[in-house]
């Protein structure tokens, strides 16, 4: 891809540091801004498996601490410009001895969201690993795989990580992946059919919470695989899903997906 199509991005990874003298860390969060632009953001661990692989790797870890960061650095990051970078400059010394950002890096990117799932894939989310054979795959890994797809059936107009703490309460830190327009609002969100089960949940929580405030929206899960019939964990989340409407597609069949999503939306 041409240099000219591309944006000058810079990131730095905020690390988490529980015990000073082993000087032992753990990557938990990503910070990436426009180097001529005024866009920031910062995506840090949320989920609860991702919660569970830091405390596997430091037993003492501040769970507290580890959730409320991401609200916190949202809020941040949310405030008029002027304030955000004074509170940039002053980042380093502001966080506490357990958190440290890494020296800032330059990139060149074509899209902001796409390269920030791809640094937090690469540099923070667990990487999949092979059990029996079988891949586990995490949410950041369907995200990946899926914002390929809809790169390259050229998929208009997504909106992406949208808030959706005005629907559900002040502070939620639910992100939904991707949102449309067509006739009516549309949701794509990518659930992990093999790991924890509450994504399901949360999901069904938030789309019902939309739905009261705004009517009818579409909502469409994006799992790993095809729900089987001899799974009780993917028979749980059909019928979860079928109770709050909310549509399955695997990645098998992303794809043709895709391709309609595209025409339906242009």
């Amino acid at each position: 891809m041409p240099e000219e199509n591309r944006n000058t991005l810079r990131y730095r990874v905020l690390r988490y540091t529980p015990n000073l003298v082993r000087d032992e860390w753990v990557n938990v969060g990503i910070l990436l801004e426009e180097v001529s632009g005024h866009r920031r953001a910062i995506r840090m661990i949320e989920e609860t498996s991702e919660i569970a692989r830091v405390r596997r790797l430091h037993p003492n870890a501040d769970e507290n601490l580890l959730r409320a960061l991401p609200g916190e650095f949202d809020a941040r990051l949310r405030a008029p410009t002027e304030s955000v970078a004074t509170y940039l400059e002053k980042l380093e010394q502001t966080l506490s001895n357990v958190l440290q950002l890494s020296s800032p890096k330059g990139i060149l990117a074509q899209d902001f969201d796409t390269e920030m799932d791809r640094l937090y894939r690469d540099h923070v989310a667990q990487p999949p690993r092979a059990r029996g054979g079988i891949i586990e795959s995490t949410r950041a890994w369907i995200k990946a795989r899926l914002n390929d797809i809809f790169l390259r059936h050229r998929v208009p107009r997504l909106e992406r990580n949208i808030r959706v703490e005005e629907f559900t309460q002040p502070g939620d830190p639910l992100r939904i992946d991707y949102g449309y327009l067509n006739g009516v609002r549309g949701y794509l969100h990518a659930v992990a059919l093999g790991r924890d089960s509450s994504q399901a949940k949360v999901l069904a929580y938030t789309a019902e919470s939309i739905r009261k405030k705004t009517g009818d929206c579409e909502f469409t899960a994006i799992t790993e695989t095809q729900p089987v019939p001899e799974n009780p964990r993917h028979q749980f989340v059909i019928r979860l899903f079928e109770d709050y409407d909310i549509s399955i597609v695997s990645l098998n069949r992303a794809e043709k997906f895709a391709e309609e999503l595209r025409r339906r939306i242009q």
